[in-house]
């Protein structure tokens, strides 16, 4: 609770910037979650009850600016496995406590469409299946990197190199989960945009240099391209669309020898308050042994292959993801902006030697009522034939400014 000082002091910065057209704006977000974890094969069930708030300021004068961002997370229970305090007889919920700068960059943004980032900073690349913030996480993944990005008409670009990321066990991160692992991460993006969509080619080389973490079996080079869009297809009805495939193959230190492809496809429609999505994507295996499948150590996990979250090492048979979403929206009711429910279905399987794993259900219940943001969310995973039966439920309030 000692970053809400930080906060108050900044907001009272922003009154008094004055000189040389220097404009100060203070920021701050909070998120108070209780989660609940249900695991078979775990003596108890997990119950986690966390507090999180950024307080940050940004400094901005032209075509520069300066964002100082701390981080502070809280454990208001202790009663679950947060990936490093030993207690292994409850299911991992990996939100430790924590007191970190999140972000501390530098920022031009200049003419014809040149922007360069320098510092500790958020990343997030197309979808997030392969470079992300891992933001439902409570503490943060950030990356200490210089990004470049440009746009010109239709074309644009976007490179990265990382030199650092910041993972999110936090600053009491040890041995196979660290604060942070080095190496010599490169992100490349090149797009070119028409009438129906984008078509990006992109290169993502991903150097996990720490011994401790997976004896150096995460560092991979892929290579894809991806097409993303939508249209009107009927007043008030939109079709959207994604497309993409890669190959990825051993990279830097890995001591493994394997290559193997990458698919997504995905289609969306929205009309009149009504969302619907049906997905398929592949992760492919190549020997069948550990970490010789499409691996992904970078991306927003919470976003691919259910909330339960039992894909974020890509089994060595690799993965199918067969999945459907159904959701409504409705605008403006009563004292909310807009209240969103969705639920969606994913049947698992592997790539090698057809195994079916599992199948699971997410449900989610979110209201917003000014800078506030209510959620109810619930997972629910049926094994079959890989890790085991899991029920999670998450009851989360946010609030930024």
């Amino acid at each position: 609770m000692k970053l809400w000082p930080l906060a108050a002091a900044a907001a009272q910065c922003g009154t008094l910037a004055h000189a040389e057209d220097v404009t100060l704006t203070p920021s701050v977000d909070a998120r108070l979650r209780y989660e609940n974890v249900e695991q078979d094969g775990v003596p108890q069930d997990a119950d986690a009850f966390t507090l999180r708030v950024r307080p940050g300021v940004t400094a901005k004068r032209g075509e520069w600016s300066a964002l100082v961002e701390a981080e502070g997370t809280l454990a208001l229970s202790t009663g679950y496995n947060d990936g490093l305090n030993g207690k292994t007889q409850f299911p991992i919920v990996a939100d430790p406590s924590n007191l970190e700068i999140n972000r501390a960059q530098v920022r031009y943004s200049g003419m014809n469409g040149l922007t360069a980032t320098a510092g500790r900073q958020r990343i997030e690349l197309a979808d997030q299946r392969f470079v992300g913030p891992a933001a439902f996480r409570q503490n943060e993944q950030t990356f200490d990197a210089l990004r470049v990005q440009w746009t010109h008409n239709r074309l644009s670009a976007d490179l990265t190199y990382a030199w650092s990321v910041r993972t999110v066990n936090g600053t009491r991160g040890t041995s196979a989960r660290p604060t942070a692992i080095d190496g010599d991460n490169v992100f490349a993006l090149l797009g070119y945009r028409t009438d129906i969509g984008t078509l990006s080619g992109f290169a993502y080389l991903v150097d996990q240099d720490e011994a401790a973490v997976q004896n150096f079996r995460l560092s991979s080079q892929t290579y894809g391209l991806r097409f993303n869009g939508s249209i009107d297809v009927a007043p008030g009805a939109k079709l959207g669309y994604t497309a993409s495939w890669a190959r990825q193959s051993d990279y830097h230190r890995n001591p493994n020898d394997y290559s193997a492809d990458y698919w997504f496809g995905e289609a969306t429609l929205a009309y009149s308050g009504l969302n619907a999505a049906v997905g398929y994507e592949v992760l492919g295996a190549d020997q069948g042994l550990a970490l010789t499948s499409v691996q992904t150590p970078l991306a927003s996990f919470f976003r691919w292959n259910g909330w339960a979250g039992k894909f974020a090492t890509i089994p060595p048979d690799g993965l199918h993801d067969l999945y459907g979403t159904l959701g409504y929206t409705v605008k403006e009711a009563g004292p909310f902006q807009a209240i969103n429910l969705a639920a969606t279905w994913h049947r698992f399987d592997s790539d090698r030697l057809d195994r079916h794993y599992g199948d699971e259900l997410d449900l989610v219940l979110s209201a917003r009522h000014g800078p506030f943001l209510a959620a109810v969310r619930y997972a629910g995973y049926q094994a079959e034939s890989f890790a085991t039966d899991t029920d999670k439920l998450w009851l989360t309030l946010e609030w930024a400014i």
